[in-house]
C-alpha cells in the first residue's frame, strides 16, 4: 500500500499538472461491505485514492453489514452525492436502499460499476438496466443477450447459454472502440492491461450503452474467442453510469490504464465531460504500465 506521503505527493503532482483544484469538489460514496474478492477493503481504498488525487471529488465510504446481517440498517442518503462508485457483491439490499438508488441514477446521478459490482443483484431489474449487462449468479439467456462484436458492428446476440465467466488470468490488450467519447477521447487505440480477470459472456438488458472498449477473449488462456465489452458507458433516466470489468486484484487496479479509466469515467459521469489529460504513464499497445506500491 502507498504511504501517506506518497499519496499526497502524488495527488499535489496530479493537481499540478491539471490546474488547481476546483472550490467545490464532487461528492462520491463508494459502497462495499461483501464481496466474493477478499481484497476489497485494499481495492475500496486503492479506488478512494484514485478519485481524490484528481483534486475533483471528496470520498466517503458506506459499508455494508456482513453476509447474513442486517441489510436492513444499510440504508446511505444516496441523495447527498454525485457520485457512488460500488464495489460490492453481495447480498440484496433492503428495498427502500435499493428505491433510493433507483431515484438517484434516474434523477442524474453519476454511477461507476467497478469489475465484479457487476455480478451483484441479478434481480434486480432496474440495476441491470444500469450495468447493461452482468455475470454470474445465475445469470442465463432470460437477463438479457450478449454483445457481441460482428463486422465492426456491435450486436445482441439471444444466444442461449450461461451469463459470465473467464479464463486464466493474464496480461491483455484493450482495444478503445469509440474514440470520441470524453472518456477514452485521446487515449492510446490499443494499450496493455496488466494480469486480471478478462470478463467473458456477460449478458443483461444491454440497453442505452455505449461500448467504449473491448478484449479478445483468446481460445488459449480458456476464452471465448470474442471481442468482450470492457469499458461500457450507459445512460439510466438522467442519470449516467461508467461500466469498467477491470480491477480483480491489486495488480490489475494499480495498471496506469485502469487508474486514468477509472478517473475519467468517475468525471464523466458527474459532469458529462473530461477535463483530466492523458496522463504519460498510460500504458502503451505492447507493454503493461504499472504504479509502484
Amino acid at each position: 500500500m502507498r504511504s501517506q506521503a506518497t499519496a499526497t505527493f502524488l495527488s499535489l503532482a496530479f493537481i499540478a499538472v491539471c490546474g488547481a483544484a476546483p472550490e467545490t469538489k464532487h461528492a462520491a460514496l463508494i459502497v462495499d461491505g461483501q464481496n466474493n474478492h477478499r481484497i476489497w477493503p485494499e481495492t475500496t481504498q486503492l479506488i478512494k485514492g484514485y478519485l481524490e488525487e484528481t483534486g475533483l471529488f471528496s470520498v466517503e465510504v458506506a459499508t455494508t453489514p456482513p453476509k447474513d446481517g442486517p441489510m436492513d440498517t444499510f440504508r446511505p442518503t444516496f441523495s447527498e452525492y454525485d457520485l457512488v462508485v460500488s464495489n460490492y457483491n453481495g447480498e440484496p439490499w433492503s428495498p427502500a436502499a435499493m428505491e433510493d438508488f433507483e431515484a438517484f441514477v434516474a434523477g442524474g446521478g453519476g454511477f461507476v460499476s467497478v469489475h465484479a459490482a457487476n455480478n451483484a443483484f441479478p434481480d434486480w431489474t432496474a440495476y441491470n438496466e444500469m450495468i447493461a449487462v452482468g455475470g454470474w449468479r445465475g445469470r442465463t439467456e432470460r437477463h438479457g443477450p450478449y454483445i457481441r462484436l460482428r463486422d465492426g458492428n456491435f450486436i445482441l446476440d439471444d444466444t442461449p447459454g450461461k451469463g459470465g465467466s473467464h479464463g486464466t488470468r493474464h496480461e491483455f490488450r484493450v482495444d478503445i472502440r469509440d474514440s470520441d467519447h470524453p472518456i477514452t477521447r485521446g487515449l492510446p487505440e490499443s494499450w496493455m492491461h496488466a494480469t486480471d480477470e478478462l470478463y467473458d459472456r456477460l449478458r443483461g438488458p444491454a440497453k442505452n450503452v455505449q461500448v467504449l472498449a473491448t478484449a479478445f477473449s483468446t481460445v488459449e488462456t480458456n476464452g471465448t474467442g470474442e471481442h468482450e465489452p470492457i469499458l461500457m458507458a450507459i445512460r439510466y433516466g438522467e442519470g449516467r453510469i461508467f461500466h469498467t470489468t477491470l480491477g480483480h486484484a491489486i495488480v490489475s487496479q494499480r495498471c496506469n490504464g485502469f487508474i486514468a479509466t477509472l478517473q475519467r469515467g468517475a468525471e464523466w459521469v458527474v459532469t458529462g465531460a473530461v477535463t483530466q489529460p492523458v496522463p504519460p504513464e498510460f500504458p502503451p499497445p505492447d507493454q503493461i504500465s504499472v504504479r509502484p506500491e
